[in-house]
């Protein structure tokens, strides 16, 4: 008896290197109602990320809209929602200001809003795929393209509760040992840190003080080898940090306040 075209395609897929064939090929067939699914499949095995197909990646337990050439959101990165969450002020008469900048597709900030749509966040990215997609992601939040600070208005200067930032920060010589899915359709923008991984996060130490408030928060996503550079950079620019590490998705952050 020959394979069914399903079974074909869960082979296809294993074979191709996908751990999780089953469900990718379940989530194919969804995503080819009135699409083609061969050509979908086609794309998958030649190593596009499965959420550009689908057209969403899932973060946090939302769907959020993912485009072609825009980064994908990790599993890790909610240890920076979960910080975010336990350094806003509890509910009152003014909205705590959040900014979520390198905000990709937006997935922190939209995390934040399902927890605390009280919040008046400000979303701000370079790359213009990922602004298209945030501000799908993100309908209760004010987004803006710009490079880093440049992007925000200065009537928040001094006035952010907490700023969060998930910018690139893997070293350009290690880019070349990512998974082919993520240096091949992934933007540079949002992955090359420069030599050590570092140099847009230290742009974003460097300024956080003239935007933060006084007692305010900054968060940054890292590698545990960096950490370290990067607490001595907080303090350098008059903040106290601290290291949190979560074991279970092996998420990083820094925070400085």
């Amino acid at each position: 008896m020959s394979p069914s075209p399903d079974d074909d395609l869960v082979a296809r897929l294993r074979a191709a290197g996908c751990v999780f064939a089953e469900d990718e090929a379940r989530l194919l067939r969804q995503a080819a109602r009135g699409r083609d699914l061969d050509d979908l499949a086609a794309r998958r095995i030649a190593g596009e990320p499965l959420e550009h197909l689908l057209g969403w990646a899932e973060f946090c337990g939302r769907r959020l809209a993912v485009e072609p050439g825009v980064f994908v959101p990790r599993s890790r990165t909610a240890l920076l929602v979960d910080q975010a969450l336990a350094a806003v002020s509890p509910p009152g008469q003014d909205p705590p200001v959040v900014v979520d900048l390198c905000c990709g597709c937006g997935a922190v900030g939209a995390a934040l809003l399902a927890t605390r749509p009280d919040l008046d966040l400000h979303a701000a990215d370079v790359d213009p795929a990922a602004i298209s997609c945030a501000r799908r992601n993100l309908p209760a939040a004010r987004v803006h393209q710009g490079d880093l600070y440049a992007a925000l208005p200065r009537c928040l200067a001094g006035r952010v509760d907490v700023l969060v930032a998930n910018a690139p920060y893997v070293p350009t010589g290690d880019i070349a040992l990512m998974p082919p899915e993520a240096r091949n359709h992934e933007p540079m923008t949002a992955l090359d840190g420069g030599g050590d991984g570092l140099d847009v996060l230290r742009r974003v130490i460097a300024g956080a003080p003239d935007w933060l408030r006084a007692g305010g928060t900054l968060l940054v996503e890292s590698s545990t080898r960096q950490a370290p550079v990067l607490t001595a950079a907080m303090a350098a620019a008059g903040l106290t940090a601290a290291v949190v590490h979560d074991d279970e998705t092996g998420g990083t952050a820094v925070v400085g306040r």
